[in-house]
């Protein structure tokens, strides 16, 4: 009798887990008139009842696979344990996630500020209301989540980066050998509205939390992230900022991300009291 509880307990909590969803959808975007690869992970969903949503940007040459299989590989875990539903859209590489003047295919802050959310939002069973909306990224993904949600401050209430690329200013050859002038041109004929360094007022008025943290071994981002936080501080911009050991490297930010995710979870419980 032991044995068969036992047996039935596991294919319980075997059925449990095939029930959670890591969905590929391939989402179309008008002002790019291209299908955008997305990986949709859903918690079990019961009729009738509504998710949060939280949009994760990967980083510089990564991919919706690679997020979930390696950058933070308990996703789909955790969206069953926090019954939220998160969404993996593809960066194409190298866009860094900008609404592109140079390139008319690479529109990428409107597609997720805009477009995806409006997609999820009629297919899947979400809370539509922006206290219970996040935008998170790393690296690439950390400048594209931080630029996208002051962009859609409306859309989304809660915005992180982890060991975000902050600031042009500081790349040097980083801004050839990371393809940003492939998107945005030269850096010389730059706009402000590029420079997340120059978003204060937008911040100061949009409503929103922010969370920023960074590898103190993090050579390419340390600097700029910490004066970003000094920035904010002087600005009175209502934020959290966090410094841990490690570098620009999968180890620090899987274990900052999964970090993020529970701070965005606590954030969302404040929000429904």
């Amino acid at each position: 009798m032991k044995t068969l509880l036992t047996t039935v307990g596991l294919l319980g909590l075997s059925l449990s887990i095939s029930a959670q969803n890591s969905i590929h959808k391939n989402v179309y975007s008008t002002k790019m008139n291209k299908e955008i690869e997305t990986v949709i992970i859903t918690p079990k969903l019961i009729d009738g009842a509504t998710y949060k949503t939280i949009y994760l940007l990967h980083g510089y040459s990564g991919n919706p696979d690679r997020t979930y299989k390696q950058d933070i590989p308990d996703l789909i875990t955790k969206s069953q344990k926090y019954n939220t539903i998160y969404v993996l859209p593809n960066g194409n590489f190298n866009s860094w996630y900008v609404d592109s003047p140079v390139n008319k295919s690479s529109q990428y802050q409107t597609f997720i500020g805009k477009e995806l959310v409006d997609y999820i939002d009629a297919n899947y069973p979400t809370i539509k209301n922006r206290k219970f909306r996040g935008i998170l990224g790393w690296s690439m993904g950390g400048y594209g989540a931080t630029n996208i949600g002051i962009a859609y401050q409306n859309t989304f209430s809660i915005v992180g980066s982890s060991c975000g690329a902050l600031d042009f200013n500081r790349f040097g050859e980083s801004f050839h050998n990371y393809q940003v002038n492939k998107v945005l041109g030269e850096f010389r004929s730059l706009p402000k509205q590029y420079f997340t360094f120059d978003k204060m007022e937008q911040m100061q008025s949009s409503n929103q939390f922010y969370i920023f943290d960074c590898g103190t071994d993090d050579t390419q981002m340390i600097d700029m992230n910490r004066d970003f936080h000094k920035l904010l501080i002087t600005k009175k911009v209502e934020h959290l900022y966090i410094e841990s050991l490690g570098g620009h490297d999968t180890k620090y930010w899987s274990k900052a991300l999964s970090n993020q995710l529970i701070l965005f979870e606590n954030y969302f419980s404040d929000e429904k009291k």
